[in-house]
């Protein structure tokens, strides 16, 4: 995995590299500006495209002034320097790049009126005005800039980070920066990156190595951690020989119900997939049939008023909720296994269940997995004007609990008891169907019955579910559920091959 670290922590990267290499800011400055560049000429490989760049005043505008230098060294013919000038301050390496600039025949303009930006006519424009470190809403020249960026028809390239867009902490509900194409950061990614509303802000992002030096990076106290494949690689346990279906446990799912036994089957199949050696779906009678017919390989344990406690002992692993259907009897099932305190993997039905059962909430086993989507999770919690509060709550919750929540989108958070977040960097928006959140349940479930412990098993079956849905986006414009279960073993097989 990755630390992610804060704006702040990351400026403390920067002074300490600077320190430690024996390498200057001016120089450092330069090497982010090869990597941007590195990356720009791939995006932007008509070196006749009219490209704007607008400077700020900072070390993002001195890494804006680097790149035109050597996106002239790279004979592209059209690139025309903006020097925003709307304060005081310059910084040193700023100042440098500048002159260093000034000896080329780049046009540059100085900028202190915004309306000029309006009517700017370029193929690309590359956005180093403002860095990383701002924490608050643009105000003035600063928002009107970004007001008439917006509004051109270009396409728009950040340094790092798009200008008015804040590393970390709530993103603003109107927010007011640059919205940008793609941005090209360097050596991490920000951690706002990965919430839901950083959409307002950029369409993608690229990491550029920069050559920040990693021991110091990786040995900063941050709860943030990027899942990396080599993580998932470490985790996944190869299958040995002379082992059978007793050594990779026994998974219940108390899924389905009568007009609902999709969900039950997805989350089944998932399960059998990714390895158990032995499922077992607790349905109703109606769901029989479909089940035998679907899923030869699964045992059925019919739900009746009737299942004694003692039934459910011989489970390695117990998921509640894909297609319950939350009905008296099934909230008493539910509170019949919380009883049990053994950790459950709680999804869908289960989890609207908690949300009217505040006592069952609390009283949830340690290591109990919660998998809900913003709307599930808001329903347990309260709402939450953005996505950064809701990972606070799951972390506070997680704390305080022993829990682990599964907070899914596109990329997922991991919230660990211990305090860590685990963002996920898998999944693609080819998977937004339905049935996927059965299929992760499976995955999960599979996993705790295989002896993984819960929180490796929310995080490597997160990163397999998202990894199966990439592979999959790689020739199809739409993925359904059922293509990522018989995706998983595949997947799973890849990641296990050595050269």
């Amino acid at each position: 995995m990755q630390t992610l670290l804060t704006a702040a922590q990351m400026r403390n990267a920067d002074a300490y590299t600077i320190k430690h290499q024996s390498i200057s800011s001016i120089n450092l400055m330069e090497k982010a500006a090869k990597a941007f560049v590195k990356v720009f000429k791939k995006e932007v490989s008509n070196k006749e495209s009219k490209i704007s760049i607008l400077c700020g005043q900072g070390n993002n505008g001195g890494d804006g002034l680097a790149i035109a230098r050597l996106l002239d060294d790279e004979n592209y013919k059209n690139v025309v320097v903006y020097l925003i000038t709307f304060s005081t301050g310059q910084s040193e390496d700023n100042k440098k790049n500048i002159k260093r600039l000034l000896k080329l025949k780049v046009p540059v303009t100085i900028i202190k009126e915004a309306k000029i930006v309006k009517n700017l006519q370029s193929d690309v424009l590359i956005d180093a005005i403002l860095g990383s470190g701002l924490n608050k809403p643009l105000q003035g020249d600063y928002a009107t800039v970004a007001t008439f960026v917006n509004g051109l028809k270009t396409k728009v390239i950040s340094v790092d980070v798009p200008t008015g867009f804040n590393s970390e902490g709530g993103i603003a509900e109107k927010y007011n920066g640059i919205k940008a194409d793609l941005t090209i950061c360097f050596q991490r990614p920000k951690i706002n990156f990965f919430c839901p509303e950083s959409v307002k802000a950029l369409d993608k992002f690229k990491v550029v190595d920069i050559g920040l030096d990693e021991n110091f990076i990786e040995s900063q106290k941050s709860e943030w951690k990027l899942t990396t494949e080599s993580e998932i690689q470490q985790l996944l346990k190869p299958r040995k020989n002379f082992s059978h279906k007793g050594t990779y446990g026994h998974a219940l799912l108390v899924a389905g119900n009568n007009t609902t036994m999709g969900a039950a089957l997805l989350s089944a199949s998932a399960c059998l997939h990714t390895g158990a050696g032995l499922t077992t779906v607790c349905l109703p009678q109606s769901g029989l049939t479909a089940l035998n017919t679907a899923l030869p390989e699964v045992m059925a344990l019919p739900r009746n008023q009737y299942l004694a406690m003692e039934a459910f002992d011989r489970f390695s692993a117990i998921a509640v909720g894909p297609g319950l259907g939350v009905e008296e009897e099934n909230e008493e099932l539910l509170e019949k296994l919380v009883n049990l305190r053994k950790p459950l993997v709680l999804d869908a039905d289960a989890l609207t269940i908690l949300s009217q059962r505040g006592d069952l909430l609390y009283e949830l086993p340690a290591q109990s997995i919660l998998t809900p989507h913003m709307k599930e999770f808001d329903r347990l919690f309260g709402e939450h004007k953005n996505w950064w509060k809701r990972v606070e709550t799951a972390k506070r919750e997680a704390i305080a609990r022993d829990l682990i929540f599964v907070l899914k989108n596109q990329y997922t958070f991991v919230c660990l008891p211990n305090g860590n977040v685990h963002i996920n960097p898998t999944g693609n928006p080819a998977m937004a169907s339905g049935g996927m959140g059965d299929v992760l349940t499976g995955i999960i479930t599979a996993l705790v019955a295989q002896s993984y412990s819960s929180a490796d098993a929310a995080i490597l079956g997160t990163y397999l579910h998202g990894k199966a849905g990439d592979e999959l986006a790689k020739e199809r414009f739409t993925v359904s559920a059922s293509q990522v279960v018989l995706q998983i073993p595949k997947t799973m097989k890849k990641l296990l091959a050595t050269d």
